[in-house]
């Protein structure tokens, strides 16, 4: 018998070290060869590691929510000939605890059960809390999103809560209408402790470094979008085998598209620590996407170069590929310019966070039908409020106006979208 060290492989250019967000196996579980050990996060994607060997697992290094770093070992195996460690070498991980930013700490391991169980027990169950991240496989998640299965309330029955495809079956088949037990009105003194890591501590930290970072100025504007919303019926009704349905956020990406040459500074990353400004010809549009596991920015690659359907398609599949858990590291980095919208929920306004390093964010807010004076008559509009922030560094208040009223010129009259521009 041999001893087999997994480190943690390279796993994207940059990358130095990765979150472990949930472990899959446990000490003394025999593993084949491709089987699921351990989902690690990067960034913002996230990585179920498959074991490289045949063995029985002798140690675990890392805890939920600590950091590893690459070439550091987090798996050590019995195997069955030499394995890959001389006898005698002792491993060294170099992990470093989820809330404490120095040192690597010691060897953590975990131990194996002293004895096996006297009697069969049922599998332990796990119901996530509605904000709390789900633990599944990418495929799992793809196939709860396809059949429309909110994860945070599937009880997981594999380890450590993780969700398996099983547990959507038994889901689908229970009964989940809330029976009415009790009084209403009972005290309540329950507190309820839930450690920040994977992708929701991704998202704390962004947020936290961009509010920091980024002195934001907030501008809004309001945008009749009547005949905006009377072109793309007409569009929806009348499109052919292929074509995807349209929402407003392809002409709000192509509104772009034709305002953003003017405004150079505003398609743009601001790299503060060199203090250069990097202005893009491209339009890389990143779309705000409310996903199982968090917000996420899936990026619409060179918005200039596609029509309106086109936008739409890329929009679709990047957006499903974020929601499903199967976007790549390039899918969700790049973008330029960022859309956040809550659709039917987007509110009044909006103080929308700018994403990091970019110097712009649009917030569409809801669409309301109001009364508004034209001349002598009063008539009914569809209006939406038009919320924007831009990094005050970067982008005068003046700019910004000039920016956002330029925008609504074309959403006003959505045929200036789809005109060559005038020389």
């Amino acid at each position: 018998m041999g001893q087999y060290h997994f480190r943690l492989p390279d796993i994207g250019e940059g990358v130095a070290e990765a979150e472990v967000v949930v472990w899959h196996v446990k000490v003394g579980d025999h593993v084949k060869e491709d089987q699921s050990l351990v989902d690690v996060m990067t960034d913002k994607t996230t990585v179920d590691m498959t074991s490289p060997v045949e063995g029985v697992i002798t140690a675990l290094h890392g805890e939920v929510g600590g950091m590893l770093k690459v070439g550091s070992v987090m798996i050590e195996l019995e195997v069955e000939g030499e394995g890959n460690v001389r006898p005698g070498a002792v491993a060294t991980p170099l992990v470093q605890a989820a809330d404490t930013p120095a040192p690597a700490l010691p060897e953590i391991k975990i131990a194996a059960p002293s004895a096996p169980p006297t009697e069969a027990k049922k599998p332990v169950t796990h119901v996530q809390r509605p904000n709390a991240d789900p633990f599944a496989a990418p495929a799992t998640r793809r196939r709860a999103h396809e059949l429309g299965i909110p994860l945070q309330f599937v009880k997981g029955t594999g380890h450590g809560g993780r969700i398996l495809p099983d547990d959507l079956d038994a889901y689908l088949a229970a009964d989940h209408s809330v029976a009415q037990t009790g009084a209403i009105m009972v005290r309540r003194e329950g507190v309820s402790d839930t450690k920040i890591i994977g992708l929701r501590r991704k998202i704390a930290e962004k947020m936290q470094d961009a509010k920091r970072r980024i002195p934001h100025i907030t501008y809004v504007e309001e945008v009749d979008v009547t005949e905006l919303e009377a072109l793309r019926q007409n569009l929806n009704a009348n499109r052919v085998e292929g074509q995807p349905k349209l929402t407003l956020l392809p002409f709000f990406i192509r509104a772009l598209v034709r305002t953003l040459p003017d405004f150079p500074q505003i398609n743009a990353r601001y790299d503060d620590d060199a203090g250069v400004l990097h202005s893009h010809e491209g339009v890389h549009v990143g779309i705000a996407t409310q996903t199982p596991g968090g917000l996420m920015v899936p990026v619409v690659r060179h918005a200039e170069a596609m029509n309106i359907w086109e936008c739409a398609s890329e929009l679709g599949r990047v957006s499903s590929a974020a929601k499903a858990g199967t976007a790549s590291r390039d899918e969700l980095s790049g973008s330029t310019i960022t859309i956040t919208s809550l659709g039917t929920l987007g509110g009044i306004v909006s103080t929308p966070v700018i994403n990091h390093p970019e110097v712009a964010i649009l917030g569409p807010n809801k669409i309301a039908e109001r009364p508004i004076l034209q001349g002598n008559f009063v008539s009914i509009r569809k209006v939406m409020n038009l919320s924007s922030a831009f990094d005050h560094r970067i982008v005068d208040g003046y700019d910004a106006a000039l920016f956002i009223n330029a925008i609504k010129r074309l959403l006003e009259h959505p045929a200036l979208i789809f005109m060559d521009p005038v020389a």
